[in-house]
């Protein structure tokens, strides 16, 4: 079956670090679509908000809050997108932090705070000695997004730079102690890649536990092409800590792309069909 998508790229500001090899899986699962006999056409995220797309048919990275809400729209329209901006918009960080454990998923306790001028927090609890604060909307623009902390004073300081750059809404969140697990998956492939992103302990676990709570995630936030972060806890316990809609892929990259443009191929079919 022939058909026309519309590939659409994520804007630098929002691939810190993996801009090329954002780029590269995009036009990597473009290039197995064309062994399908699918035509693709390139947009970049900030032509999202001034282009009336002639293709109903849409594959995307797009990660910034008005690109993602213009697709909100056009997907309320009819068109078929993956993954879907709602699940994009479901995995910032104040969505998926309430989310994922009111749904069941081992999560770190996690926060919600307003920033203001004077920058007085109260931490809620948290051992002020570690902790993490995270901005509370895309992933990371910048490393400082992303930022273990280990004093009220420290957190004060992050904070401040946060109110200067315009980021009002932040996370605290428990520092869990264990092994740091990356994986990569594709919904209904069978494809699920893992590895230590920090392996101190190498302490035993199910990776059938993994893969089931990657999944679980993955359903209750509506993703298709994810991946995420995991702590493997001293006593083999799991916790999902951070998810990821459509990363680079890149250390399995060959390998994803197949099962990334077999899936958009299978469901825009299906799609077109129904």
């Amino acid at each position: 079956m022939n058909l026309k998508m519309a590939g659409i790229s994520r804007q630098a500001e929002y691939s810190p670090n993996h801009v090329e090899n954002d780029s590269l899986i995009l036009r990597a699962t473009a290039e197995v679509l064309k062994e399908f006999d699918v035509d693709v056409v390139f947009y970049g995220e900030g032509e999202v908000l001034n282009s009336n797309f002639k293709e109903d048919l849409i594959f995307s990275m797009a990660q910034g809050p008005d690109a993602i809400e213009r697709l909100i729209e056009i997907e309320k329209k009819g068109a078929f997108i993956i993954n879907s901006p709602k699940a994009v918009k479901n995995c910032y960080r104040i969505n998926m932090v309430r989310l994922l454990p009111d749904n069941g998923i081992p999560f770190p306790k996690s926060i919600q705070v307003e920033i203001n001028s004077d920058l007085d927090i109260n931490l809620n609890g948290f051992d002020p000695h570690k902790f993490w604060i995270k901005r509370g909307d895309v992933h990371a623009v910048h490393r400082e997004d992303v930022t273990l902390v280990y004093s009220k004073e420290e957190n004060k300081s992050v904070m401040k730079e946060f109110y200067r750059r315009g980021i009002k809404t932040v996370i605290l969140q428990e520092h869990l102690e264990g092994d740091v697990i990356k994986f990569y998956a594709v919904r209904d492939s069978g494809f699920f890649n893992w590895y230590y992103l920090n392996g101190r302990f190498h302490t035993k676990f199910d990776l059938n536990k993994l893969i089931e709570l990657a999944s679980s995630s993955a359903d209750i936030l509506g993703l298709d092409v994810y991946g995420g972060d995991a702590i493997v806890a001293p006593d083999g316990s799991i916790s999902i800590i951070d998810m990821n809609d459509w990363p680079s892929f890149a250390p399995v990259r060959d390998e994803a792309k197949k099962h990334i443009a077999n899936l958009i191929y299978k469901m825009a079919v299906k799609y077109v069909e129904d």
